[in-house]
């Protein structure tokens, strides 16, 4: 056994004629080699947090800095206001070696400052958001204002290529809305929900909590925006994530699909290999922070902060709360694979195994016939059920000896893998394989997904891929920027013009690590050595850790055969049709689904968007509420026969207008939710009732929905590689009376709707409300079909 070697790695003995030591070399080489790559890391994690704490200033203009104050000192010219002639008494004297110890000194400080008032003066430029509410094209150009602040942001970003975590310190905070602005926006976002009485009773309530108590609480949630670094993450992570009992499956995770137009290869063996070195490539990328941040239009940075969880994490319960680990370093990953766990070790002297290598441990596994031990099958359902319980449970049995050790190798590894023993497949004309491609990646079996983890790299038996991802330590941006890197760099090996379906034959060179596959499928190159052998994980579990894994598998047998997950393909038209009506393609989607659910329910109700707050330091999610009086508006026209068509289209318009100024708000820190919640934690801390905060939280979300943008960074040009389109992914429904649909807009002519509900529930259908969804785009375009031909018949008839 590998563990045994290792405990004898090392040895000695005292005897009467003398002392004898024993000891592995080759044990003791990987100890160096960690080592090694141990402080390696501590070097380049210096390195650049020294080249980052300058930033946009290079480290060579110290050197700069530091020979023009020489030369100019001993030219007689006293710069900067006579500082180092200040300094020179001070020192042992003032010879020649001396002076320019002084020079280097006031040199330092000089440079330091000025990269300081630099960064400061970049944060300040940072806070101005008008450039985001300026329309651009059409004839339109922005202010001379905004004009004058690129010019001073790009003067001031530096033209050195940044680093990853580069613009963090020049990142503004992001602001506390004032309360009556809060309260009004909020009041205005429920009124299509409320009847007359109802709306008086809440305004009544707002104003009172306005006049009152409210004053007291925005005045403490001040207090903490001066102090922390961001007002709202720490509590957001807490209070909805980590102290949320019920389990994650479904009801947290969210998943993520393969692009479904290629298949690189149908081994599953290589096809896990490329991918899970691909992934390793992107986490010392990070490591290095070699990856650029991204930047708005080139030029504003988004804050990096959430990258830094995505690899060597892991979620673990407690009684009352989670608490999120990331470990520094991780050197092997764990596979699953028919109820049995694997460690891989993925460096070997000091070098991360190339793929051909990762293939040959990937092939040992699949090719292992051991059955799982008594109860390893199922154990992963302990992390599918509720939190509490799972808490309970680790530390009974988990807290020492042989399970201790494998599950601290589950934990610790850089991620999860799951070799899965069945196809994923997509057939347009079979929508029932993507919906079942979608629940297999958002729960699988209910223990075959280690859903504490970061993420889970899941490898169907076909080559098809998808994963599974913890939400706490980051928002779903943050896996999808890996999932594009993934997808780009595989789609790279082949070039714009590889085929839908088939092997890819070329490949490309990574340093000295040859990438692609060959003509059979498998992984290109040949392995320089026998990579390390998989580590088969051992369990001892007795009966009442056995029953604990049962009452969890149950809850999550319940839970995942409750779900109603539908995905639905529209490809009658994409965003393309939608920019040519001048709309907003989100902002379209979301009226067609504000639309769809008044059809499918009969009735408006309270829809939930997600939008980023990452223009700002720590900055995750902020609400849009895309149920508007003006949305409501346009819907009621739609279903009004005597309403004309120029009627619906000028509401559509205003709606997506105002839709959009809510997005814009939400990222400008001008969101209702995130406040509100805040000052709602800041009530409990202080004890306090407040009837209008009580009533604002405990409101249902029914339509939970959240774009997944195609292209957030620059790798994925879907103009040189077309079939590069990625299906997105889903989460499962927020009210157990609601529905959960995620979106993405992929290419110009299709979008993929991710919509889940609960079986459960006798008002809610998936299919049901993906008919809607569908009927009302084809509605939206016929309106502006016939909009487009009576505007030509209006234009015919004056010419006449």
């Amino acid at each position: 056994m590998a563990e045994a070697h290792s405990a004898v790695a090392f040895s000695f003995s005292i005897s009467h004629e003398g002392w004898d030591v024993n000891f592995d070399r080759e044990v003791l080489h990987l100890v160096w080699s960690s080592g090694i790559r141990s402080w390696k890391k501590r070097f380049w994690r210096f390195a650049n947090s020294v080249k980052n704490g300058v930033y946009p200033a290079p480290l060579q203009s110290l050197w700069a800095t530091v020979g023009i104050l020489v030369a100019l000192h001993f030219a007689g010219v006293r710069l900067p206001i006579g500082l180092v002639g200040m300094l020179l008494p001070h020192l042992p004297s003032t010879a020649f070696h001396w002076q320019v110890v002084a020079c280097f000194t006031v040199a330092l400080g000089v440079w330091f400052a000025v990269i300081q008032v630099i960064r400061y003066t970049l944060r300040l430029l940072l806070v101005y958001k008008g450039w985001m509410y300026e329309e651009r094209g059409r004839g339109r150009s922005i202010s001379i204002k905004t004009k004058l602040w690129l010019v001073l942001v790009k003067a001031l970003s530096g033209f050195s290529r940044p680093m990853l975590y580069s613009f963090q310190g020049s990142l503004p905070k992001l602001p506390v809305p004032a309360l009556d602005d809060t309260v009004k926006r909020y009041l205005r976002s429920v009124r299509p929900l409320l009847n007359d009485d109802e709306y008086s009773r809440m305004e009544k309530l707002a104003k009172e909590f306005g006049s009152g108590i409210g004053k007291k609480l925005q005045r403490y949630l001040m207090l903490k925006s001066w102090w922390a670094s961001n007002y709202v993450s720490d509590w957001w992570e807490e209070y909805v994530y980590l102290r949320g009992r019920s389990p994650l499956m479904v009801n947290s995770n969210f998943y993520g699909i393969d692009a479904i137009l290629m298949h690189p290869t149908k081994i599953q063996a290589a096809r896990a290999a490329t991918v899970i070195y691909t992934c390793l490539q992107y986490r010392r990328l990070i490591e290095r922070q070699e990856m650029e941040p991204i930047l708005i239009q080139g030029l504003v940075p988004l804050c990096s902060w959430q990258y830094e969880r995505l690899f060597n994490t892991t979620r673990v319960p407690g009684p009352e709360t989670d608490r999120i680990v990331h470990y520094a370093d991780s050197c092997h990953v764990v596979v699953y694979h028919r109820g049995r766990y694997f460690k891989v070790i993925i460096y070997h002297k000091n070098r991360l195994l190339q793929p051909c290598e990762l293939e040959v441990q990937m092939q040992a596994i699949l090719e292992n016939k051991s059955e799982p031990l008594q109860g390893e099958e199922r154990l992963a359902a302990l992390t599918a059920g509720p939190r509490t319980h799972w808490a309970n449970t680790r530390q009974e049995f988990f807290f020492k000896g042989t399970n201790r050790v494998s599950l601290d190798a589950i934990e610790k590894a850089a991620f999860f893998v799951s070799l899965d023993d069945e196809p994923y497949e997509f057939d347009q004309s079979r929508p029932e394989l993507l919906d079942k491609f979608g629940r297999v990646l958002l729960h699988g079996k209910g223990y075959d997904r280690w859903f504490d983890k970061s993420f889970t790299l899941c490898i169907g038996s076909n080559g098809r891929i998808g994963f599974n991802s913890e939400h706490s330590w980051a928002d779903a941006a943050i896996m999808s920027h890996l999932w594009e890197y993934v997808m780009t760099e595989e789609l790279m090996l082949a070039g714009a013009d590889a085929p839908v379906m088939g092997h890819l034959w070329e490949h490309v060179v990574a340093g000295d690590t040859e990438i692609g596959y060959g003509p059979d499928g498998h992984t290109i190159g040949e392995p320089e050595f026998e990579p390390p052998a998989p580590i088969r994980l051992q369990w001892d579990l007795n009966e009442k850790a056995l029953a604990a894994i049962d009452s969890s598998y149950k809850i999550a047998v319940d839970l995942l055969n409750d779900v109603d997950l539908r995905i639905y393909v529209h490809d009658a038209y994409g965003k393309g049709f939608m920019k040519e009506c001048r709309l907003s393609p989100d902002a379209y989607i979301q009226m067609a689904m504000q639309l769809a659910y008044y059809r499918d329910a009969g009735k408006f109700s309270l829809t939930y968007e997600a939008s980023m707050t990452r223009l700002y330091l720590e900055g995750r999610t902020e609400t849009v509420r895309p149920c508007t009086v003006e949305s409501s508006e346009w819907v009621k026209s739609m279903e009004n026969k005597n309403s004309s068509i120029e009627e619906r289209v000028a509401l559509l318009q205003k709606a997506c207008k105002v839709h959009h100024l809510g997005i814009q708000d939400a990222m400008c820190g001008k969101g209702i939710d995130r406040h509100l919640f805040c000052l709602y934690v800041v009530s409990k801390y202080l004890e306090v009732d407040s009837p209008f905060l009580k009533e604002v939280l405990s409101e249902p979300w029914r339509l939970s929905t959240s774009q997944t943008p195609h292209g957030q960074t620059n790798k994925m040009d879907l103009k040189k590689f077309p079939k590069c389109i990625s299906a997105g992914g889903g989460f499962g429904p927020v009210a157990d009376d609601g529905y959960g649909v995620s979106y993405i807009i992929a290419g110009e002519d299709m979008i993929f709707f991710h919509i889940s509900s609960k079986r459960s529930c006798d008002t809610t259908d998936s299919s049901r409300f993906a008919k809607a969804v569908e009927k009302s785009l084809a509605d939206m375009r016929t309106l502006f079909q016939d909009f487009k031909k009576l505007k030509q018949q209006q234009t015919d008839k004056k010419k006449e």
